[in-house]
């Protein structure tokens, strides 16, 4: 199945209010912190949003250099052989040979068109060609887009990307700030996936002190029909990413903070009785 950039580019970015104290007293310089207070939306704002099919996350939310791509493409990091974390490299030539057995096994395979690098990552682009029979289209073939992370900037070895909490992997990359902890995690929203009818990012913000960076994804989801008397389930999630400044490695968090049940009467969102 052919995955539509409106999925992979206007989702673009997907978290962080994570503690995780040792218990002891705070030391004076944790006094010098910026931790962003925001209150939870209101009700009638969460649902607003959920139920806007024109809309996916903040306006100033990360955006993919492939969001400008005009046609319908896939794109994907090349994972390890258990599929559970995406592999990285700072070599060229091993990124290269990744990606071509990464194409072999693949049910589509493509023909190579070129590469780009950045300081992310290696990314080799192949042109895919698709049976005529996988739907009512008028172009049967579409770029796609292998990434493979350079480990000094990104590490996941290790990672369940089945888990929403948890170790999310070391980020290399320096320095270590707000700005890189936001994209790291907003990054990552693009290929994140979650088993919802209507998934929204609703805010986004950050937060640090002395010893971490964190950020945090509020989302907002409505489960179709999950809800009582066939109503939606509508639930409010911060997905929190929080980054050790000395060695990078982040640890990720996703907690429901309010649900509630909800439908469309005359197509406007309503809470259920």
């Amino acid at each position: 199945m052919r995955i539509s950039a409106h999925w992979y580019v206007p989702l673009l970015v997907l978290v962080a209010s994570c503690g995780g104290g040792s218990g002891e007293a705070p030391k004076p310089a944790d006094a010098a912190v910026t931790v962003v207070e925001k209150p939870l939306p209101s009700v009638s704002d969460v649902l607003a949003l959920v139920y806007d099919n024109n809309y996916q996350v903040p306006s100033d939310f990360f955006v993919d250099p492939r969001a400008s791509t005009a046609r319908s493409y896939t794109m994907h990091h090349v994972l390890d052989e258990s599929g559970s974390f995406e592999m990285c490299t700072n070599d060229f030539a091993t990124a290269e040979a990744w990606e071509a057995a990464d194409n072999e096994s693949r049910t589509v395979q493509g023909r190579f068109v070129g590469t780009v690098e950045t300081d992310r990552y290696f990314e080799f682009a192949r042109e895919l060609s698709y049976t005529a029979s996988i739907g009512n289209i008028s172009d049967i073939t579409s770029p796609g887009f292998a990434r493979v992370f350079k480990c000094s900037d990104t590490l996941r070895d290790g990672v369940d990307r089945s888990v929403h909490s948890g170790f999310a992997g070391r980020i290399n990359a320096r320095p270590l700030n707000p700005a890189r902890m936001r994209e790291f995690t907003e990054y990552f929203w693009q290929f994140a996936f979650f088993p919802t009818a209507r998934k929204k990012v609703l805010d986004t913000y950050s937060a640090e002190t002395q010893d971490s960076l964190s950020h945090t994804l509020l989302l907002g989801f409505a489960s179709t029909g999950a809800g009582r008397n066939g109503c939606d389930r509508v639930e409010v999630v911060e997905w929190s990413f929080t980054t050790n400044r000395a060695t990078g490695d982040t640890q990720n968090a996703f907690d429901v903070v309010a649900a509630y049940d909800a439908r469309l009467v005359g197509g406007s969102p309503t809470l259920c009785d």
